[in-house]
């Protein structure tokens, strides 16, 4: 139901930034955002708390977040007066990847054995911007030693594995159906 309720307030954001010509900024900005409220519990707790009342929780937004856009700053009085702040992480996700799907760019996660260099980065996001018909891929790079060696990628819900570890478990997998 909350990811419901908060696809569609992203989708109203991004409405909002597509008619004012200011996605880019509305981005750039809710990334910020996503960040302090993922580090901050007590900030989405003080403003879910009814004992402050919504003149309160306005007139701090609007100090606290006075260096953001106006659109940010009434999303997030919407979202205090309707006791759904604890939402924007979902709503943020929810509007990068409606940007993001305008522009044809996909998110995915690669992971490795070792920090992947900017070429190799680069060379693994041509790649498969070509084979998913995307104008670019945006990695994030995770180091997970347990992977032995290759690269394992996930981009939405597809998994590609070339780890050793993968074709280890996929081995033991065959030989003990073939059993």
């Amino acid at each position: 139901m909350s990811e419901v309720v908060a696809s569609r307030y992203a989708e109203a954001l991004f409405q909002i930034g597509n008619e004012k010509g200011t996605l880019e900024q509305l981005v750039e900005e809710s990334n910020v955002l996503k960040s302090i409220f993922t580090n901050n519990d007590q900030l989405a707790v003080f403003l879910e708390h009814p004992r402050v009342n919504n003149e309160k929780k306005k007139q701090f937004l609007d100090d606290a977040f006075q260096r953001f856009s106006e659109d940010i700053r009434n999303t997030l009085k919407l979202l205090a007066s309707r006791h759904r702040i604890g939402l924007v992480p979902a709503i943020i996700d929810h509007f990068t990847q409606m940007v993001n799907d305008v522009k044809g760019i996909a998110e995915a996660t690669v992971y490795s054995v070792r920090e992947l260099s900017q070429n190799e980065k680069e060379q693994l996001e041509q790649s498969f911007a070509k084979r998913f018909n995307k104008q670019a891929v945006k990695l994030d790079n995770v180091v997970d030693p347990s992977i032995i060696g290759g690269i394992k990628l996930q981009i939405g819900n597809r998994i590609y594995d070339g780890t050793i570890s993968g074709k280890l478990k996929r081995i033991e997998r065959n030989m003990t159906t073939a059993n």
